[in-house]
């Protein structure tokens, strides 16, 4: 028994119940090419500098004689996890970018094989409306969370005009106010009665009580099945800055109130009654502490203040209702957002959330803890994660990034909204079930969302 364990690693909980019978998300992280993509250092790559990054790029899962699965360390053959997908010759651009959104959206729904290595790299040769070519980073979620698997493609990645130069990242920006003792317990309080109230409606929202059915959440059993369709729009960070200093307020309340705002306007369109639906977001959250991505040397050290693997809670935030007075009034939706936000820094609601998952895995397991996460994301509408990527163009080998975004798929639900800052843009990936939601018209609600909120912020 002993020498069968020999070379196997635990597996962490979150890993497990990432991959399980009711649980299994995959990353997709697309990185769009300036020039033609030149493919011919892509094995060196991957076997010099991908493979070392973690040995859970070289391992399978695996489960013992106990049930306890584990990662076990195997030869990588890398031919099987490079993929060149052939579409048909001498097309036009519009042929090729419906291709390729169609490939993306049916690779993204496969699952990983299990007997090999749970990442996959797509390189797609074909010119599309946004890229002269583009290459597709499938990774399973149990090999880590966004904020891991960013740290290990960086690592892969050069800054384009200087690569002796390390890449750089947006500052947070935060500014510390102290207060004194007497000042300080009010808030004391009014944060214990939020967390009570904040991770109570969460718990019932996971267990109990269900978004109503609505445009944006068709509620089906096994949605996470059905196909999905992958749609992208971009904003300036300046602009998005112009409506921050307006306001008074954060980036993130700003991009949160054009989203908010442009999913209730697509859905009053789909259906004046969804006007009166219960509909909410759920918000993942990093769990660490960051200030700008840690090298992948220091993810892996012991104690690491922000170590590998997957660091997340979640937030369940309900989407305002759209008035009359509030189409006339767009600058309301990103005061709501600033507002709900603000009220959350004072919860430990998502400290409790995170808490209460390893507590079910202790208690139950890690199966227990998916069915969990999994009734969560079901009685929710929508999913939303960012992500913060470099301030300068970045190159992979001779190959300059043009853009950046990434798709999650697998989650029990009908519409997903993933972010990632890149080179001065905001880009936002709207992943939905294929023929339920009209990808289209939603990234028009969105845009025209930004559009009036812009436009009202510079007139305030």
């Amino acid at each position: 028994m002993k020498g069968e364990e020999e070379g196997l690693e635990p597996m962490s909980p979150s890993a497990q119940y990432l991959k399980s019978s009711a649980l299994s998300l995959t990353i997709c992280g697309v990185l769009e090419s300036e020039n033609e993509i030149d493919d011919s250092m892509t094995m060196s790559l991957l076997k010099d500098i991908f493979l070392p990054i973690n040995p859970r790029f070289s391992s399978i899962m695996v489960t013992n004689k106990k049930g306890q699965r584990k990662w076990k360390k195997v030869e990588v053959n890398l031919e099987e996890h490079v993929i060149l997908p052939t579409f048909p010759s001498g097309m036009s651009v519009d042929y090729y970018d419906e291709c390729f959104n169609e490939y993306l959206s049916k690779i993204a729904t496969e699952q990983l094989p299990l007997e090999r290595p749970l990442w996959e790299i797509h390189i797609v040769k074909y010119p599309t409306k946004n890229a002269a070519g583009n290459a597709i980073f499938k990774l399973h979620h149990s090999l880590g969370d966004g904020y891991s698997l960013m740290g290990a493609l960086l690592s892969c990645l050069q800054r384009a005009d200087d690569p002796s130069v390390p890449l750089t990242f947006p500052s947070a920006g935060t500014r510390i106010r102290r207060k004194n003792f007497l000042q300080r317990i009010p808030r004391f309080f009014t944060g214990l009665v939020h967390t009570a109230h904040d991770f109570g409606w969460s718990l019932f929202k996971s267990t109990l009580i269900k978004d109503d059915k609505s445009p944006i959440r068709s509620g089906v059993d096994g949605v996470e099945f059905r196909p999905i369709v992958t749609t992208t729009t971009a904003f300036y960070i300046d602009q998005l800055k112009q409506i921050k200093s307006k306001l008074n307020v954060t980036i993130n309340d700003v991009i949160t109130g054009v989203i908010i705002l442009g999913t209730r306007l697509y859905m009053q369109k789909a259906d004046e009654e969804s006007i009166k639906s219960k509909t909410t977001a759920l918000v993942l959250l990093n769990t660490r502490a960051i200030g700008g991505y840690k090298s992948v040397d220091e993810m892996i050290k012991p104690n690491s203040d922000s170590p590998w693997g997957n660091r997340f809670a979640f937030l369940q935030v309900p989407l305002p209702k759209l008035t009359r007075d509030e189409l006339f009034n767009p600058l309301g939706f990103v005061k709501k957002a600033h507002r709900m936000i603000k009220r959350q820094k004072n919860s430990a609601a998502v400290y409790l959330t995170g808490q209460l998952l390893r507590f079910i895995t202790m208690v139950k397991g890690h199966e227990a803890t998916a069915r969990h996460i999994h009734g969560t994301l079901k009685n929710t509408s929508m999913a939303i994660s960012n992500l913060v990527g470099p301030v300068e163009q970045m190159a992979l080998a001779n190959n300059l990034c043009k853009g950046l975004y990434f798709v999650v798929a697998g989650p029990p639900q009908s519409l997903s909204v993933t972010m990632i800052s890149y080179v001065g843009k905001l880009r936002i990936a709207l992943t939905v079930e294929k023929g339920f939601i009209d990808q289209n018209k939603l990234k028009s609600c969105i845009e025209y969302a930004f559009e009036i909120i812009y436009k009202a912020a510079l007139e305030a």
